[in-house]
């Protein structure tokens, strides 16, 4: 059986499929979710909403508490550490990530950024040790095969790889480079454009988005049950 971790972050809270305001990232989120249900209803399926109920960001007692070894926290450290241990304990169980991230401002959502900071945590995700020969920092997921979708959706046109404005894309960049320093290698995405404009460019954006979604799956379920 396969554990779906199912993120949204967006700020809208409906989806555009059936409201006007409606968030597309959520649209494409519980596209994938429901066709990965459909296609295994057995599968376990954990969801967060990150934008009704973001993370706290981090503190400073935080990262005392983070820096400092289990065996010697004292009992405010575990608590300022508790959600953390949450957010963390929940990727760790998931085998696929799911997650809507809009760009706000040519990077992810600040409910999405106070996420990554939780989640990027020594002793749990990453390790850490000065005297290590080489790098002082190695991934610590890097062994549990996960897979991590990021549907993101963008005002503008032409973020993609390559194209005309990419380099002011921010959010699947910074993404991508904070998981593969925790050891997730394997990521995908998809994404609308055109949201600014609201025509026919959007409504088509839509629809590559959601075949890539549909097609995202089904590469996913092929490498968990090979044939």
């Amino acid at each position: 059986m396969t554990t779906l971790l199912h993120l949204d972050s967006s700020a809208r809270p409906g989806n555009s499929a059936n409201q006007p305001f409606g968030s597309h990232t959520r649209r494409l989120t519980s596209r994938f979710v429901a066709r990965w249900r459909a296609a295994h209803p057995d599968d376990t399926v954990i969801y967060r909403d990150l934008g009704a109920q973001p993370p706290q960001h981090v503190t400073g007692d935080w990262i005392h508490a983070a820096f400092t070894k289990p065996e010697q926290r004292l009992p405010w450290m575990h608590a300022a550490l508790e959600e953390s241990d949450q957010l963390i304990d929940e990727l760790c169980a998931a085998d696929v990530i799911v997650a809507g991230v809009p760009m706000y401002n040519f990077n992810v959502p600040a409910q999405f950024k106070a996420y990554i900071d939780n989640i990027v945590r020594v002793g749990r995700t990453f390790g850490f040790d000065r005297g290590r020969a080489g790098a002082p920092y190695w991934p610590l997921l890097d062994q549990h095969g996960k897979s991590f979708v990021i549907l993101s959706s963008r005002g503008d046109h032409g973020y993609g790889q390559g194209q005309r404005i990419a380099h002011m894309n921010h959010v699947e960049p910074s993404i991508t480079t904070a998981l593969r320093y925790i050891g997730i290698t394997d990521v995908h995405g998809a994404a609308v454009e055109f949201d600014e404009f609201g025509d026919g460019r959007l409504k088509a954006s839509l629809v590559a988005a959601e075949s890539q979604v549909a097609e995202l799956v089904t590469l996913l379920s092929t490498q968990r049950r090979p044939a």
